[in-house]
């Protein structure tokens, strides 16, 4: 967490991948269609405080939010749904803070926040590393 916090002083985005060395932002997959992921999570925006849900772009699989942190900076937020396979699709997040200081781990950890909504969400549908 301190290591977070330390790289958060000079990098204000995060983003998960493929390649991820934290765990914790990895790629995460679903056993689920791409369109059921889409309606699932835009339905999760829609409702979840704190989040505003601003673009929908279901063709290229991106949905866009913002967010305000505890300290008022807005973090614009992109997730993109790849649909690997009729039954399972795949979801990154990429998170970056508008400004020129560092955002203390604040990207990092509202994407665990995102994905834990989602996990929660999609629990019956999670595929586990």
């Amino acid at each position: 967490m301190l290591k977070r916090t330390l790289i958060g002083l000079i990098r204000s985005h995060e983003t998960t991948g493929e390649k991820a060395k934290d765990p914790a932002l990895k790629t995460r997959y679903y056993k689920i269609s791409k369109d059921q992921a889409w309606d699932e999570v835009v339905n999760m925006f829609k409702k979840l405080s704190g989040y505003k849900l601003l673009h929908e772009v279901k063709n290229v699989g991106e949905i866009v939010v913002e967010r305000r942190t505890i300290t008022g900076r807005t973090q614009d937020i992109t997730l993109t749904m790849f649909g690997i396979n009729p039954l399972k699709t795949a979801i990154d997040i990429y998170s970056a803070s508008r400004g020129s200081l560092g955002d203390l781990g604040s990207n990092y950890r509202t994407i665990l926040d995102i994905y834990r909504h989602i996990d929660k969400r999609l629990a019956a549908y999670k595929i586990n590393d």
